[in-house]
């Protein structure tokens, strides 16, 4: 069940007094519980204390602040003697230590050292941090102390919980015995049917089973709360070209492939670093980042990368663009989370990693995203947009720089979703074959067993700036890369309200087909790309009626309807390219004129 109660001050159960504090737990456990919490944060343990379940699922949008939340609740609980032990589990090693630094805070010692050969937490500690693997590799292990104390355990990113059979049934065996259980999401859905521990599935009047959130905190809330940014999405298309390993060479327009093979190939080579797709991507996500280093001198930007070579490829390549080395991170080498902290703590531009910096790390001052990996799943991409999202001030905004393909398009636009994970539903697993690095164990070297299924070689690509998305419409139109019109976007300022994102994008786009009108008919390039297909064109037209739609306040079939009125012909589902072409100049005409 969801709960959604108005804004408004911190309750007395977030705001305990030192002397419900047992002797043994530290002085500053007080001080830093008695800090305000965010009106979400406390309606939340209002939810929980409500009827104190044994099991409570939150899920919070990320950069909400859920683990300052669970070390609230987990005071509160340690306080009151109701457990007298705090286990957290994070997908991790790097989380391990980032749960135990914010709980240290708080006066609550977790060991983030724990290991299973250990058998049971040391005496110094009020618990200890560990990793889903970890405690799939000895359940028994973890069961047994759990069971020697009441304890409360928090879950991290849940879902991972359900990444494999053997790991559900592990966290199953280790943590049955708990006292209180408290999962934590920022993305409560998976890409699959495989269940999540702990998480309860009611059916919905289809008869799916869907799971039941305790609390819920969306992006949408959070963005209008000022917890978290806006995100303006920066859309790149582009020709490329590659072989088959038939030895065809085929040609496509990124985005444009009629199937979904020719769409994961085409996408997969726009990612070569050996093409011009990527340089001219990471040549304007870095002209972005100097934008935003007016107002925000310390932001950063991320490029996550599909794999450990392209991210040393794309590395070198920002090198060229910036004069300055990025840093690198990749999971499986030593320093990883060291390097990770260093760049948090500075100001240097880039950092460029495969996955270890897309799920929980915390770096508030990420501002620019590069969205360079070929991974498609809605949890993938969510908590990869998390890392950006996080608000350290009201006005700054984030930009994420996206390749133009259907499914990433998609999951822009419905940023705002809100998502259960749904049990029996059908296509349950239908995913692009790209998508098999986001299932593999090893995620960092995944696109060698991709590579055997999809063999190619990519050949040429260029980038062409495309669109931005912001909010679920589309501003602007094809334009060169380095273009007057491509920099119009770019040069957005990088402290904006929300409010002022939208109407400084209508200017702008405004302004844009302006220019395109002045040109001179020799000059003059069309206003818009070619489309091989009545789908397309469609698709386009929905968008710019979308746009009209959201510029006017009036609903999307009275725009519809309106065009057909004045430009002639049937519904859009019945309508020829022509007619379709007709109402887009109509729109396109009619929204640079400012009407």
């Amino acid at each position: 069940m969801h709960v959604s109660q108005p804004d408004r001050a911190a309750p007395h159960v977030g705001t305990f007094a030192a002397e419900h504090l047992s002797p043994s737990f530290p002085e500053r456990a007080a001080r830093g519980t008695a800090s305000r919490l965010r009106a979400w944060q406390a309606e939340a343990l209002d939810a929980y204390f409500a009827t104190e379940p044994r099991d409570f699922l939150a899920a919070a949008t990320p950069g909400a602040g859920k683990t300052t939340f669970a070390l609230r609740l987990a005071t509160e609980l340690l306080a009151r003697r109701t457990v007298e032990r705090v286990v957290v589990v994070a997908p991790t090693e790097h989380l391990k230590r980032q749960w135990a630094d914010a709980a240290h805070r708080v006066g609550i010692r977790l060991d983030p050292s724990f290991r299973n050969s250990q058998r049971s937490v040391a005496r110094a500690y009020h618990g200890a941090a560990v990793t889903y693997a970890q405690v799939a590799a000895k359940p028994y292990v973890h069961r047994i102390m759990t069971e020697s104390s009441r304890t409360l355990v928090i879950l991290d990113e849940v879902h991972h919980g359900g990444d494999a059979l053997s790991w559900g049934d592990a966290i199953r065996e280790s943590y049955e015995g708990a006292t209180r259980r408290l999962s934590l999401t920022g993305t409560p859905f998976r890409s699959d049917t495989s269940p999540i521990p702990f998480v309860t599935y009611l059916p919905d009047e289809n008869g799916i089973r869907i799971s039941q959130t305790d609390y819920a905190y969306g992006y949408g809330r959070a963005l209008a709360d000022g917890v978290v940014r806006p995100v303006l999405f920066m859309s790149y298309a582009g020709k490329v070209r590659w072989r088959t390993t038939t030895g065809d060479e085929m040609e496509a327009s990124l985005g444009q492939g009629d199937t979904q093979e020719v769409t994961s190939q085409a996408w997969r080579t726009a990612l070569d670093p050996e093409g011009q797709w990527m340089p001219g991507v990471l040549r304007a996500a870095d002209r972005r980042l100097t934008e935003v280093r007016h107002a925000i001198p310390d932001a950063g930007g991320l490029v996550i990368a599909t794999d450990q070579t392209a991210a040393r490829a794309y590395a070198q390549l920002l090198r060229a663009i910036t004069g300055e080395m990025p840093t690198v991170v990749l999971s499986d080498e030593l320093g990883a989370s060291e390097r990770i902290q260093e760049y948090a703590d500075g100001d240097s531009r880039w950092l460029v990693a495969v996955r270890m910096v897309s799920e929980g790390v915390d770096v508030p001052r990420l501002a620019v995203g590069v969205y360079a990996t070929s991974s498609s799943t809605p949890l993938f991409f969510a908590q990869a947009i998390g890392r950006f999202v996080r608000a350290r001030r009201r006005g700054e905004t984030a930009s994420i720089f996206i390749p133009s393909v259907p499914p990433i398009l998609g999951l822009a636009n419905e940023l705002e979703r809100e998502r259960d994970h749904a049990l029996d539903r059908e296509g349950a697993g239908e995913l692009l074959a790209d998508d098999l690095l986001h299932a593999a164990e090893t995620p960092d070297s995944a696109s060698d067993a991709l590579t055997e299924t999809y063999t190619f070689k990519a050949l040429e690509s260029e980038a062409q700036f495309d669109k931005v998305l912001y909010e679920g419409v589309e501003f602007g139109q094809q334009a060169e890369v380095g273009s007057l019109e491509e920099l119009d976007f770019l040069g957005l300022p990088g402290i904006l309200e929300p409010d002022q994102v939208h109407e400084l994008l209508r200017s702008r786009y405004q302004r844009q087909m302006r220019r395109v009108a002045e040109r001179p008919p020799s000059d003059q390039q069309p206003a818009v790309p070619l489309y091989r297909s009545l789908k397309e064109q469609r698709t386009l037209l929905n968008s710019l009626v979308g746009l009209r739609a959201k510029l006017t306040g009036q609903p999307h079939g009275h725009v519809h309807a309106e065009l057909r009125r004045l430009c002639g012909g049937p519904a859009v589902g019945h309508a020829s390219i022509a007619q379709l072409q007709s109402r887009i100049d109509f729109l396109r005409k009619q929204m640079a004129q400012g009407g």
